[in-house]
């Protein structure tokens, strides 16, 4: 009897993991590939984007994030994201086309306090790893 509940408790949690992962629509319509995010003003950055998720949090790539879904429309998104140990931040993202997207990003990284306003341009194919 116990075991069938421990089932029945799992197979709820495993349910509760997958309704918790949101959409995200704007992302949908994002090319993967190479990306070029240029900065008003300042330094231009490359970056393979095999999931589009990615682009929310530019200041805490590779870092294991959760997101917060704030606003969730097909051309436009706001996420607030927590990376512990490394920060947080907040995104609107802007889709003007699946290869052109407006990112405006702030947060905290590495104790230190951030604010970028990219450009994200799709440049072609990511670069096979050397």
């Amino acid at each position: 009897m116990r075991q069938v509940v421990r089932l029945g408790t799992l197979a709820l949690a495993l349910a509760g993991v997958t309704a918790a992962a949101p959409r995200m629509a704007a992302l949908a319509g994002i090319e993967r590939g190479q990306w070029q995010l240029r900065e008003a003003g300042g330094a231009v950055q490359t970056v393979c984007v095999a999931d589009p998720a990615l682009l929310l949090q530019p200041a805490h790539r590779g870092a294991g994030c959760s997101r917060f879904v704030v606003e969730d429309a097909p051309a436009s998104l706001v996420v607030h994201y927590t990376c512990p140990g490394a920060g947080h931040g907040r995104t609107e993202l802007t889709v003007e086309t699946s290869r052109l997207v407006h990112i405006q990003t702030s947060g905290i990284a590495a104790g230190q306090p951030f604010e970028f306003d990219y450009e994200a341009r799709r440049t072609g194919t990511c670069a096979p790893p050397r």
